[in-house]
Protein backbone atom coordinates (compact mmCIF):
# COMPACT_ATOMS: atom_id res chain seq x y z
CA UNK A 1 0.00 0.00 0.00
CA UNK A 2 1.31 3.50 -0.79
CA UNK A 3 2.84 5.48 2.03
CA UNK A 4 1.73 8.81 3.48
CA UNK A 5 3.45 10.67 0.63
CA UNK A 6 1.36 8.85 -1.96
CA UNK A 7 0.20 10.39 -5.20
CA UNK A 8 -3.23 11.00 -3.69
CA UNK A 9 -1.96 13.00 -0.71
CA UNK A 10 0.82 14.73 -2.63
CA UNK A 11 -1.41 16.00 -5.43
CA UNK A 12 -4.75 16.07 -3.61
CA UNK A 13 -7.92 15.32 -5.51
CA UNK A 14 -6.33 15.72 -8.95
CA UNK A 15 -3.71 13.14 -8.03
CA UNK A 16 -6.33 10.76 -6.70
CA UNK A 17 -8.49 11.13 -9.80
CA UNK A 18 -5.42 10.42 -12.00
CA UNK A 19 -4.44 7.15 -10.26
CA UNK A 20 -4.98 3.83 -11.95
CA UNK A 21 -7.92 1.80 -10.62
CA UNK A 22 -5.77 -0.56 -8.51
CA UNK A 23 -3.82 2.33 -7.00
CA UNK A 24 -6.98 4.29 -6.20
CA UNK A 25 -8.53 1.22 -4.56
CA UNK A 26 -5.40 0.69 -2.47
CA UNK A 27 -5.54 4.31 -1.31
CA UNK A 28 -9.23 4.02 -0.43
CA UNK A 29 -8.62 0.89 1.65
CA UNK A 30 -6.79 3.19 4.07
CA UNK A 31 -10.09 5.01 4.59
CA UNK A 32 -12.35 1.96 4.83
CA UNK A 33 -10.80 -1.51 4.79
CA UNK A 34 -13.44 -3.07 2.57
CA UNK A 35 -12.66 -4.15 -0.98
CA UNK A 36 -16.24 -3.58 -2.21
CA UNK A 37 -16.17 -0.01 -0.87
CA UNK A 38 -12.82 0.73 -2.55
CA UNK A 39 -13.99 -0.71 -5.88
CA UNK A 40 -17.21 1.33 -5.94
CA UNK A 41 -15.63 4.65 -4.93
CA UNK A 42 -12.65 4.26 -7.28
CA UNK A 43 -14.93 3.37 -10.20
CA UNK A 44 -16.93 6.59 -9.80
CA UNK A 45 -13.94 8.86 -10.43
CA UNK A 46 -13.29 11.58 -11.36
CA UNK A 47 -14.70 13.60 -8.47
CA UNK A 48 -15.16 17.35 -8.94
CA UNK A 49 -14.25 18.23 -5.36
CA UNK A 50 -13.49 16.78 -1.93
CA UNK A 51 -17.12 17.13 -0.85
CA UNK A 52 -18.22 15.00 -3.80
CA UNK A 53 -15.66 12.33 -2.97
CA UNK A 54 -16.54 12.39 0.74
CA UNK A 55 -20.27 12.13 -0.02
CA UNK A 56 -19.67 9.24 -2.43
CA UNK A 57 -17.52 7.49 0.19
CA UNK A 58 -20.18 7.91 2.87
CA UNK A 59 -22.92 6.67 0.54
CA UNK A 60 -20.83 3.67 -0.49
CA UNK A 61 -20.35 2.71 3.16
CA UNK A 62 -24.06 3.02 3.90
CA UNK A 63 -24.83 0.76 0.89
CA UNK A 64 -22.43 -2.04 1.89
CA UNK A 65 -23.79 -5.51 2.56
CA UNK A 66 -23.32 -6.53 6.19
CA UNK A 67 -20.44 -8.98 5.43
CA UNK A 68 -18.61 -6.07 3.77
CA UNK A 69 -19.17 -3.91 6.85
CA UNK A 70 -17.71 -6.74 8.92
CA UNK A 71 -14.64 -6.78 6.64
CA UNK A 72 -14.13 -3.09 7.41
CA UNK A 73 -14.73 -3.58 11.14
CA UNK A 74 -12.01 -6.22 11.30
CA UNK A 75 -9.40 -3.52 10.59
CA UNK A 76 -10.48 -1.25 13.46
CA UNK A 77 -8.78 -1.44 16.85
CA UNK A 78 -10.77 -1.63 20.05
CA UNK A 79 -11.39 1.72 21.69
CA UNK A 80 -8.73 2.25 24.34
CA UNK A 81 -6.30 -0.30 22.92
CA UNK A 82 -3.35 0.27 20.61
CA UNK A 83 -4.09 -0.38 16.94
CA UNK A 84 -3.52 -3.94 15.81
CA UNK A 85 -1.08 -3.59 12.93
CA UNK A 86 -2.02 -6.73 11.02
CA UNK A 87 -0.08 -5.45 8.02
CA UNK A 88 -1.74 -2.05 8.06
CA UNK A 89 0.20 0.91 6.76
CA UNK A 90 1.72 3.39 9.16
CA UNK A 91 -0.78 6.08 8.20
CA UNK A 92 -3.82 4.01 9.21
CA UNK A 93 -2.21 3.20 12.54
CA UNK A 94 -1.43 6.89 12.97
CA UNK A 95 -4.98 7.88 12.03
CA UNK A 96 -6.44 5.42 14.56
CA UNK A 97 -4.21 6.81 17.31
CA UNK A 98 -5.22 10.39 16.44
CA UNK A 99 -8.91 9.49 16.30
CA UNK A 100 -8.79 7.77 19.68
CA UNK A 101 -6.53 10.33 21.35
CA UNK A 102 -9.32 11.11 23.82
CA UNK A 103 -8.34 7.98 25.76
CA UNK A 104 -4.78 9.22 26.33
CA UNK A 105 -5.66 11.19 29.46
CA UNK A 106 -8.23 8.72 30.78
CA UNK A 107 -7.95 7.35 34.28
CA UNK A 108 -7.72 3.68 35.16
CA UNK A 109 -11.43 3.36 35.98
CA UNK A 110 -12.48 4.66 32.54
CA UNK A 111 -9.91 2.49 30.74
CA UNK A 112 -11.10 -0.55 32.69
CA UNK A 113 -14.70 0.38 31.82
CA UNK A 114 -13.80 0.58 28.14
CA UNK A 115 -12.04 -2.80 28.25
CA UNK A 116 -15.04 -4.39 30.01
CA UNK A 117 -17.48 -2.64 27.67
CA UNK A 118 -15.53 -3.74 24.59
CA UNK A 119 -15.74 -7.36 25.75
CA UNK A 120 -19.47 -7.10 26.47
CA UNK A 121 -20.13 -5.39 23.15
CA UNK A 122 -18.19 -7.97 21.14
CA UNK A 123 -19.93 -10.79 22.96
CA UNK A 124 -23.35 -9.22 22.30
CA UNK A 125 -22.87 -8.11 18.67
CA UNK A 126 -19.98 -10.24 17.41
CA UNK A 127 -17.73 -7.39 16.26
CA UNK A 128 -15.62 -4.53 17.56
CA UNK A 129 -17.38 -1.49 19.05
CA UNK A 130 -17.01 1.23 16.44
CA UNK A 131 -17.48 4.90 17.15
CA UNK A 132 -16.22 7.97 15.35
CA UNK A 133 -14.02 8.93 18.29
CA UNK A 134 -12.55 12.10 16.80
CA UNK A 135 -12.98 14.89 19.34
CA UNK A 136 -14.52 12.63 21.99
CA UNK A 137 -13.24 12.10 25.50
CA UNK A 138 -12.79 8.59 26.84
CA UNK A 139 -15.74 9.19 29.16
CA UNK A 140 -17.94 10.08 26.16
CA UNK A 141 -16.80 6.97 24.30
CA UNK A 142 -17.60 4.82 27.32
CA UNK A 143 -20.99 6.44 27.81
CA UNK A 144 -21.90 5.90 24.16
CA UNK A 145 -20.73 2.27 24.36
CA UNK A 146 -22.97 1.62 27.35
CA UNK A 147 -25.95 3.24 25.60
CA UNK A 148 -25.39 1.18 22.47
CA UNK A 149 -25.30 -2.08 24.41
CA UNK A 150 -29.06 -1.53 24.85
CA UNK A 151 -29.67 -1.55 21.07
CA UNK A 152 -31.15 -4.51 19.28
CA UNK A 153 -29.15 -6.00 16.41
CA UNK A 154 -30.91 -4.05 13.65
CA UNK A 155 -30.60 -0.70 15.41
CA UNK A 156 -26.94 -1.32 16.17
CA UNK A 157 -26.16 -2.23 12.58
CA UNK A 158 -27.64 1.12 11.53
CA UNK A 159 -25.48 2.93 14.10
CA UNK A 160 -22.36 1.03 13.01
CA UNK A 161 -22.94 1.98 9.36
CA UNK A 162 -23.38 5.65 10.30
CA UNK A 163 -20.24 5.63 12.46
CA UNK A 164 -18.21 3.87 9.75
CA UNK A 165 -19.43 6.42 7.19
CA UNK A 166 -18.37 9.31 9.47
CA UNK A 167 -14.91 7.79 10.01
CA UNK A 168 -14.52 7.13 6.30
CA UNK A 169 -15.44 10.69 5.34
CA UNK A 170 -12.85 12.05 7.78
CA UNK A 171 -10.21 9.68 6.47
CA UNK A 172 -10.89 10.60 2.85
CA UNK A 173 -10.06 14.21 3.77
CA UNK A 174 -6.88 13.02 5.50
CA UNK A 175 -5.97 10.89 2.48
CA UNK A 176 -6.05 13.97 0.27
CA UNK A 177 -4.11 16.05 2.76
CA UNK A 178 -7.11 18.12 3.83
CA UNK A 179 -7.25 17.25 7.52
CA UNK A 180 -10.51 18.42 9.09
Amino acid sequence: MPNVNSAASAAGLAGFNALGAAEAEAELLACCACRAFARVVAARRPYPDLDGLAEAAGAAVRDLAWPDVQEALAAHPRIGEPPRDGGRAARETSWSRQEQSGVDAAGRAVLDGLAEGNRAYEERFGHVYLVCATGMTAEEMLSRLRERLRNDDAAERDVVRAELARITRLRVAKLLGDTP
